[in-house]
């Protein structure tokens, strides 16, 4: 960023404001938008601007063009075109532009591919290996870990909204946790008695990991404080591998295996939109694509008339 002309740079870091103070997202979400627009600012450099006037319909479609050639996925093109479209109609409203000229860019169509997903067997086995350490004398970390897996095939929730939780955020009796989701929506999500028994083993030990700088957090790493994601997403992996055939996947997988899960046997979408904390039931869709590519699948293996 230190390389932009300086009224590239100012605009930059306005937008940047813009994202986190006005419109409240996440980090991850303002990161990412701003390190597409970045990029877009070093194409307007190569080609000669130090300013916006250089932002034309002609100069946008030739940075997504060198996206293309340099490899970037169809999925890269369309956030990246959704990127500069929220910064173009930030820039006329903020008077950095007359006309938006990203209006005129059409995104490129997608092509959704099935998310990989664990099947019922393998999360059991999963989850049986990591109850057979604690078994074995694995102490707190053991314990916590089990708690981890249980609660994310139980409930589905993002990693940041585990790492998030607090004791308040438990309730024992009603067998929910209430998480923050994306956007600082509130939603309280239900867990079954698994995932019940894996809290309270947890909760009786936590003292022996957690430190003073832990808070009220659920879940604590081996230094005591609250629980990084990256944390959790070893754990994940390293129960994973231990389930011979199973896919390497993190805490996201858990998350499509429980929504994949429900829908086999039987729950509706919108419940499942609802536990997951879709804002679109479209992005709850594509699980019921993975649905119906394994029943296509045992169809095909077991039916004689295949």
């Amino acid at each position: 960023m230190e390389d932009l002309p300086p009224v590239l740079r100012r605009t930059l870091e306005d937008y940047v404001e813009h994202l986190t103070r006005d419109r409240d997202l996440s980090d991850h979400t303002v990161r990412a938008y701003r390190g597409d627009v970045l990029d877009l600012f070093l194409h307007l450099q190569r080609l000669g601007s130090t300013d916006l006037t250089g932002l034309t319909v002609r100069s946008l479609r030739s940075w997504l063009a060198n996206q293309q050639t340099r490899g970037r996925a169809r999925g890269t093109l369309q956030r990246r075109t959704a990127a500069v479209r929220v910064f173009g109609r930030w820039a006329v409203q903020a008077g950095r532009l007359d006309q938006d000229p990203a209006a005129a860019l059409r995104s490129p169509k997608r092509v959704r591919s099935l998310p990989p997903t664990l099947e019922s067997a393998d999360a059991a086995a999963m989850l049986a290996e990591a109850l057979q350490v604690v078994a074995e004398g694995g102490g707190p970390a053991a314990t916590r870990d089990v708690a981890i897996l249980e609660l994310l095939y139980a409930t589905g929730i993002r990693v940041s909204e585990l790492c998030g939780l607090d004791l308040g955020d438990v309730d024992d009796e009603r067998q929910t946790v209430r998480v923050l989701g994306k956007g600082n929506k509130e939603r309280t999500v239900p867990y079954g008695a698994p995932a019940a028994r894996a809290l309270t083993d947890w909760r009786a030990v936590r003292g022996a990991l957690a430190s003073p700088e832990a808070g009220a957090a659920v879940f604590v790493g081996d230094r005591g404080k609250r629980i990084d994601q990256r944390v959790v997403r070893r754990i994940v992996h390293r129960a994973l591998r231990v389930v011979d055939g199973a896919p390497d996947l993190g805490p996201h997988g858990l998350r499509h295996a429980m929504a994949t899960h429900l829908l086999e046997g039987g729950a509706d979408l919108r419940s499942v939109q609802e536990l997951l904390g879709h804002a679109s039931l479209a992005t709850t869709q594509i699980y019921t694509h993975v649905s119906d590519a394994r029943l296509r699948s045992a169809f095909q293996q077991a039916h004689p008339r295949a």
